[in-house]
């Protein structure tokens, strides 16, 4: 079975990814225009992308959650996009004004916070190398090299859509794959 207008809700709620599919397929555009209008002034396509599919892992990971029909789904998604695009604004506004505040805050951080954090690295590592060939490349290009979304779309040679839908897919598994994390970093 595969979603359309009439079950695609039913069948988000149950986590069927092609109901996910359909979501980024019916809703980008007015996602992309939430987010745009709201970081805009930032700036930064990179953090614009990045937010875009942060909004929707949200709906993914939330989908229970919503009641209602495809008009409501409609104001719910601009709604989640509209917060979640707020979110990342705070977050670019407070890094330019407090970023000699941040630095030393970094260098105050302990010996353990410091271990800690190289452990985190390691799993992030160790999760992005579970991912397809293909995926842990455009993992590595955006989010460790800092490429846009057009570059990784030229260089590798498939479309924005099919970079933005890896990236989707991609979050998700790392998401799911990092709740069976144990401390150690072995997933259980």
């Amino acid at each position: 079975m595969k979603s359309t207008n009439d079950n695609f809700i039913r069948r988000l709620k149950k986590g069927k990814e092609d109901a996910l599919e359909y979501v980024i397929d019916q809703y980008l555009p007015l996602v992309k225009g939430v987010a745009y209008k709201v970081l805009g002034p930032v700036g930064n396509q990179g953090m614009i992308d990045e937010c875009v599919n942060d909004i929707f892992l949200s709906v993914w990971h939330n989908a229970k959650k919503f009641e209602g029909d495809g008009v409501d789904f409609r104001k719910w998604i601009c709604a989640v996009a509209k917060f979640r695009a707020i979110d990342y604004y705070r977050k670019a506004t407070n890094q330019k004004e407090f970023s000699s505040e941040q630095m030393e805050m970094n260098a105050e951080r302990s010996v353990e916070e410091q271990l800690m954090a190289k452990e985190d690295e390691k799993d992030l590592i160790r999760l992005i190398n579970q991912l397809e060939p293909i995926d842990r490349q455009i993992f590595i290009m955006k989010f460790f090299l800092g490429y846009k979304t057009d570059a990784i779309s030229e260089k590798l040679g498939l479309s924005r859509t099919a970079i933005d839908n890896r990236v989707y897919r991609g979050k998700k598994k790392l998401s799911e794959k990092a709740m069976k994390l144990n401390p150690g970093g072995n997933a259980l």
